[in-house]
């Protein structure tokens, strides 16, 4: 927000005069970029036309279902014969020539009814915006050789008749850069809306706000990209443009001086609209980074605690046996009694089954194997003499 405390007011030579104006205490209130864009989404609403397909489109046919047992689908066809029509599914939206899926009505709910306070908030909102230089420069205006920001114009240039001083105006304050950028960004317009009186598109330039009209706007209206618009009339969807803040505003004297009349400041509420004052900001300071620097902030704090205290997982000791040696260090000499015996049992179990069947282990130690490299028996080295022919 801005918080200059007075505003130099410029002749339309762009020369500073001796007049100056106290900030508006709307250029003061909370800037809430998620309120302008909701409310200017809802205001967008309500410029849309109703429109609708025909009432009796894809059912201008005398069209029948087959029914079952001919091995077709059961959507209605059209009846007759001699013709490539004649057959063919109808009325479905999945149909050559039927209707599509939900037609749509005239009678949809189109338009949307907006909090008027919430409306007042984002309008507050967006007119503080465009006292931040750099939320202007994010928005893509190009307002380096602008001497201040708002820029406050004297009532004289209201009286411009013709767009050559217009123009030598805009000139001389630094703001043709950004006109120039409207005049070279003009385009055709993407898909469909070439056929429909919108062929070509163009950023918004410089929006100018006067108080009274003595021919500024035949001066102005045929520039590519200003727009105009009277102080009492200010639009969200001209000072927010797409539900984005910070567009660059030129005020005339009179009109800048209306803002707190209008809009009211916090001591004093609104003359031109009922029971209104500016919304009221919840934190004084919402610079949370330097209030937790802050050294009272500091001093209430207690010292951080920077021992590292581990939490251990606690496990079953019924399942898990180093646990459960260390809760009975005798654990583990049951364990192994238990295995023992079960393997005792198996044995006896496996012995009396086989005694029953007749099989008869070989209860003898097998024969070791002669190591590598030893000489064999004779009656073996005799066996493997081959036989002579």
């Amino acid at each position: 927000m801005a918080a200059r405390p007075l505003v130099t007011v410029y002749d339309e030579k762009c020369e500073a005069t001796k007049s100056t104006v106290r900030l508006p205490a709307v250029f003061r209130a909370q800037i809430r970029p998620d309120i302008v864009s909701f409310v200017h989404f809802q205001m967008l609403k309500n410029t849309q036309q109703p429109y609708a397909v025909a009432e009796k489109a894809g059912h201008q046919t005398s069209a029948e279902s087959w029914g079952t047992g001919r091995a077709v689908a059961r959507i209605p066809r059209v009846r007759g014969g001699g013709t490539h029509r004649s057959g063919q599914g109808a009325f479905g939206n999945m149909c050559r020539g039927g209707r599509m899926f939900a037609p749509t009505k005239t009678w949809r709910r189109w338009h949307r009814r907006i909090n008027i306070t919430q409306r007042r908030y984002a309008i507050c909102s967006a007119v503080a915006a465009t006292g931040v230089p750099s939320l202007i420069l994010a928005k893509g205006h190009r307002i380096e050789q602008v001497p201040e920001v708002p820029l406050v114009m004297s009532d004289k240039i209201q009286e411009l008749k013709k767009t050559r001083e217009a123009v030598k105006l805009l000139k001389s304050v630094g703001a043709w850069p950004d006109v120039q950028r409207c005049i070279d960004s003009k385009r055709l317009r993407p898909g469909k809306g070439k056929m429909r009186n919108r062929r070509r598109i163009m950023k918004r330039g410089p929006l100018i706000v006067y108080g009274k009209n003595d021919g500024i706007t035949r001066a102005f209206r045929n520039i590519p990209g200003v727009t105009l618009i009277k102080v009492d009339r200010l639009n969200l969807l001209k000072i927010a443009p797409g539900g984005h803040v910070g567009r660059f505003i030129i005020w005339t004297e009179g009109a800048f001086r209306q803002l707190d009349e209008i809009y009211g400041n916090w001591s004093k509420k609104s003359a031109a609209k009922k029971d209104f004052n500016l919304p009221m900001p919840k934190m004084t300071n919402s610079d949370l980074s330097r209030l937790l620097r802050a050294e009272e902030i500091q001093r209430a704090l207690r010292t951080p605690r920077k021992r590292i205290v581990r939490s251990t997982m606690k496990k079953n000791p019924l399942k898990n046996l180093n646990l459960m040696v260390k809760l009975n260090p005798a654990a583990a000499m049951l364990k192994r009694r238990a295995i023992m015996q079960e393997m005792k049992r198996k044995k006896a179990r496996q012995a009396k089954v086989d005694k029953k069947r007749g099989v008869v282990k070989d209860t003898k130690p097998k024969g070791k194997a002669p190591a590598k490299g030893k000489a064999k028996p004779a009656a073996a080295a005799k066996k493997e003499q081959p036989k002579k022919k």
